[in-house]
């Protein structure tokens, strides 16, 4: 089986003495390798660039590149880095033997030599090579089960906590629909904001992916707000306001509970921040640290927008559902209630941007007709999103 895996590849052999190729060749042949043999450098690492050695055979004194510039060249190239190389050269001083390994060489024999002794060479260095290769696999396998592992844990963890956050909003909505609507217009801004290079080395890929999970924990604070307040059919009094707005920081306490054990997980990070911070405005009127402008983190700015959108899109106790165009108009014009001076600029000029596909997220996960009370049903319980 040895035999059959040595020859399953070649060896590169670069002299620019035919002699010397013909030797190697005729040798290492007898020996079940193959050997592809070239008298000069450049056309060496033309070879190996099209098709990969199992190992190289470099002499170190040739015309127009070195064995040792070629060495070079070859571990620059990322597919051709890990190849050994192995220095065949008549030279014998200390120096360039230190050279040879220091530019990438994993061996250096002198000439003249015995034929037996480079046939060990050859062989213990494949042999290397092709444990080298199994253990890279081996680590490539296990990498991707922990991958999948770690996959699979994230979507628990995200599922848990996703389904708490709509135990907290049954609370107060007739679904749970509107975490879903949230989560999609969220993802939607911010994908309108990377294609507008708004953000640049900020809304990637993971920052996407992080916000959708994330906007879903907005109100997961509600869950420390008793009924007589959250569940209050009629708007609230200045001293119920007060007590309803603090669930922007049981939120991101609860959270931040979390995270002591978590310190690293960009999720719970950013959930944290959106949970404190959705219902802080661009101008600073918002609570409940009153920030304002870029002080506000950038994943709560575009989950305000989401949030106020849908808040108008839908039916609340002191509201109707409102149609595309007059929420539109609200958003970008104000209406004494909202004002355009709450929002980002960056992030309402990405709303506008995709209106249309807000309007389609809000058809397709629109709330189902409300059902006829009974004796026994519980009250309509929601609250006017504008005014917490």
């Amino acid at each position: 089986m040895e035999a059959a895996e040595l020859a399953s590849s070649y060896i590169l052999a670069v002299d620019d003495a035919p002699s010397n190729l013909d030797l190697l060749a005729s040798a290492l042949g007898q020996r079940g390798h193959r050997v592809r043999a070239v008298s000069r450098g450049r056309l060496a690492l033309e070879v190996a660039r099209a098709v990969p050695p199992a190992l190289v055979l470099l002499d170190v004194d040739m015309p127009e590149m070195s064995g040792f510039e070629v060495c070079v060249e070859l571990k620059k190239d990322r597919l051709l880095a890990q190849i050994p190389v192995v220095f065949l050269s008549g030279n014998t001083s200390l120096d360039d033997k230190v050279r040879g390994f220091a530019v990438g060489g994993v061996d250096y024999m002198t000439k003249p030599f015995h034929l037996e002794e480079l046939f060990a060479r050859v062989e213990t260095h494949l042999k290397l090579r092709r444990l080298q290769d199994a253990v890279d696999r081996q680590n490539h396998k296990l990498e991707a089960k922990v991958q999948v592992q770690i996959a699979e844990i994230f979507s628990s963890n995200i599922a848990t906590i996703t389904a708490l956050a709509k135990l907290s909003e049954c609370r107060d909505e007739d679904t749970g629909n509107h975490i879903v609507r949230v989560q999609q217009y969220s993802r939607l801004l911010a994908r309108q904001l990377a294609v507008s290079g708004a953000f640049p080395g900020v809304v990637d890929d993971a920052f996407i992916e992080n916000l959708f999970h994330a906007s879903a924990l907005h109100d997961i604070g509600k869950v420390g707000i008793s009924d007589a307040i959250l569940l209050k059919p009629t708007q609230h009094t200045a001293a119920e306001f007060e007590q309803m707005k603090a669930h922007s920081a049981l939120g991101a306490e609860a959270l931040a509970a979390i995270m002591e054990a978590h310190p690293h997980n960009a999720f719970l990070r950013m959930g944290m921040q959106v949970a404190r911070s959705h219902h802080e405005r661009w101008d600073g009127s918002g609570y409940p640290d009153g920030l304002a402008g870029e002080a506000i983190p950038l994943a709560a700015r575009i989950v305000f927008v989401a949030d106020q959108y849908d808040a108008l899109r839908n039916k609340r106790p002191y509201k109707p559902p409102f149609d595309a165009q007059r929420t539109h108009r609200i958003l970008t014009e104000g209406d004494g209630r909202s004002d355009p001076k709450h929002l980002d600029p960056q992030v309402l000029r990405a709303y506008e941007a995709v209106a249309p596909d807000f309007d389609a997220i809000c058809q397709r996960f629109k709330e189902p007709p409300t059902p006829r009370a009974t004796p026994t049903a519980r009250p309509p319980a929601s609250l006017p999103a504008l005014r917490d």
